[in-house]
């Protein structure tokens, strides 16, 4: 069975591993624990995973997490990360369920406008996003800077 819910700081462990299988990451620096926990700490429902709870062989199920997205909400604007789901579970309408859930929380705030990071030349990606909705915006480019 399926649960969705926000993170807690004893998942940022768990977290870290689960992005290590399921997440792309090989265009930027590497997330860590402390991110996480940080992310947590200042916004307690940022963070939204997808939990398989169905019992393992020994009949006990330690609550595996199978997706997850970054809800970014800064006063102004709507913004996605992170969106991934364990390959074991894909195409189960994992990632529709946790885009419905960050678009429900924005909705809730009053945003009107959402956007997703997605990398360009993560072709596996662009047909989720599409499916729900989204496109590519050409005129734009993003900008960033190592901190």
């Amino acid at each position: 069975m399926l649960t969705y819910r926000p993170a807690t700081a004893a998942d940022a462990e768990a977290v870290m591993t689960f992005w290590a299988t399921a997440a792309e990451d090989s265009h930027r620096p590497p997330d860590s624990t402390d991110a996480v926990l940080r992310l947590i700490t200042r916004d307690p429902e940022a963070l939204i995973l997808a939990i398989d709870n169905e019992p393992v062989s020994d009949g006990v199920s330690d609550g595996l997490i199978v997706g997850s997205i970054i809800v970014g909400w800064d006063g102004w604007r709507c913004h996605l990360y992170r969106l991934a789901v364990a390959p074991t579970h894909r195409r189960r309408g994992i990632a529709r369920t946790l885009i419905t859930l960050a678009e429900d929380r924005f909705t809730s705030y009053g945003g009107t406008r959402a956007d997703a990071m997605v990398l360009d030349d993560n072709a596996d990606a662009h047909p989720t996003w599409t499916a729900a909705g989204y496109t590519p915006q050409p005129n734009w480019s993003r900008w960033t800077k190592p901190l």
